[in-house]
């Protein structure tokens, strides 16, 4: 069963008010990153490809049609009898983008990162509202100690 955005948003720390939804959270755009390099997938293990991190201009980023690697701005904690998913916003897809994620495992924690397809230029500000986060029940045995725990928090 999913859980209620109050239930989701107390795992967030602090946020805007138009951020809890009904369902679930709005996480915002903190940064856009271009990959530059190459990233290697194998059985035992994977290396992340360079990044360049994009500047905004006048407050906008400005991205023409390609793939860019998205963070958001809030640190999400997955409780451990839970398991998170994270969906676009549709203003995103009514912009022709796309949103790709993956599962949130019970107690990842993390400041995470998403994929931006933009199939046609858009602009975004730092601090949109980009994508949903939703929490349902989840059994399972144990809680993610992967390498991504803790990414990105200061």
């Amino acid at each position: 069963m999913f859980k209620s955005g109050r239930f989701v948003a107390s795992h967030l720390g602090e946020l805007r008010e138009n951020q809890v939804q009904p369902n679930g959270v709005d996480l915002t755009l903190d940064t856009v990153f271009e990959q530059v390099g190459t990233g290697r997938i194998e059985r035992g293990d994977k290396t992340v490809g360079e990044r360049r991190e994009l500047d905004t201009d006048e407050g906008l980023f400005h991205l023409d049609p390609g793939g860019y690697v998205v963070r958001y701005d809030e640190r999400v904690v997955i409780p451990d009898d839970h398991v998170g998913f994270l969906y676009p916003r549709s203003s995103l897809l009514r912009n022709s983008c796309m949103l790709d994620t993956a599962v949130w495992d019970a107690g990842y924690e993390g400041r995470g990162e998403g994929l931006l397809e933009v199939y046609h230029p858009v602009e975004l500000e730092p601090g949109a509202r980009i994508a949903q986060l939703v929490l349902a029940d989840a059994a399972h045995e144990g809680t993610y100690e992967g390498a991504y725990q803790g990414e990105h928090i200061d």
